[in-house]
């Protein structure tokens, strides 16, 4: 991509990160009162303010409460779903683009809780969550310090080593990300898979976003934004999850 395309990547991360923080601020003042389904439709509406746009095939965003963040792919409907109360868990996922014809997706997600004492079994999952993730961004930084760029198998077998190694593989059964393009969110360029045979590619944007969900329980998903410029430097171009936000 052109470096004007990665610029509008970057806007559009930054965008959505905003939006993120002001979903979750709306969460907090109408805790009990506020469902999934008014947080994904409030997501719309500050995408038209903010003058985004996002994939047809996948216009719903994930406002996950509860147990309905162990769902990977989670979209809130009108009827059925839940309403936030004191003491949840929140996922919020969200994917857009700058209403522009050359501009490519962004695509975040960020974990937060409705009270001040955080589960033990939650705040371990997350740690494991980062955990794979960092060893994950560890390993690209290496090996383009050697001006390598890396196999898409091979930064998907560094995260799910690390998960493999602490047992909890299994609770991870999606890929570690994905390119990000023009005409969609998960983009053609590459991808993260134990069966891809694509490599990284310089000044195309990607995601980084481990999870590990416990169907019926609860599920965690660190969602980072990434590219490597031309020096083969790995550039982040969003705020990066080190916490679970306190709602």
């Amino acid at each position: 991509m052109k470096d004007i395309q990665i610029r509008k990547h970057i806007v559009a991360a930054q965008k959505l990160g905003a939006i993120k923080d002001r979903a979750f601020r709306l969460i907090g003042k109408k805790i009990g009162r506020v469902s999934e389904y008014e947080v994904n439709a409030f997501i719309f509406s500050e995408f038209k303010k903010e003058g985004l746009i996002t994939e047809k095939k996948y216009p719903a965003q994930i406002a996950a409460f509860g147990s309905n963040t162990s769902f990977v792919h989670y979209f809130p409907k009108k009827r059925g779903s839940k309403i936030i109360g004191k003491n949840n868990l929140v996922l919020i996922d969200v994917w857009a683009k700058l209403d522009e014809g050359d501009a490519p997706f962004a695509d975040i997600t960020w974990m937060g809780y409705t009270g001040k004492n955080i589960p033990k079994e939650v705040q371990k999952t997350f740690e494991l969550v980062l955990g794979a993730r960092n060893e994950a961004i560890r390993f690209l930084t290496r090996g383009l310090r050697r001006k390598k760029l890396p196999g898409s198998r091979e930064v998907e077998n560094i995260a799910r080593s690390y998960f493999k190694k602490r047992s909890v593989e299994k609770y991870f059964p999606h890929g570690l990300g994905h390119s990000l393009s023009v005409a969609r969110v998960h983009g053609t360029y590459f991808r993260f898979s134990r069966k891809s045979d694509s490599r990284l590619k310089i000044m195309i944007p990607f995601t980084i976003e481990p999870g590990l969900y416990y169907r019926g329980k609860f599920g965690v998903r660190s969602e980072i934004n990434c590219y490597v410029t031309e020096h083969h430097k790995l550039v982040m171009t969003g705020k990066v999850q080190k916490t679970i936000v306190k709602i």
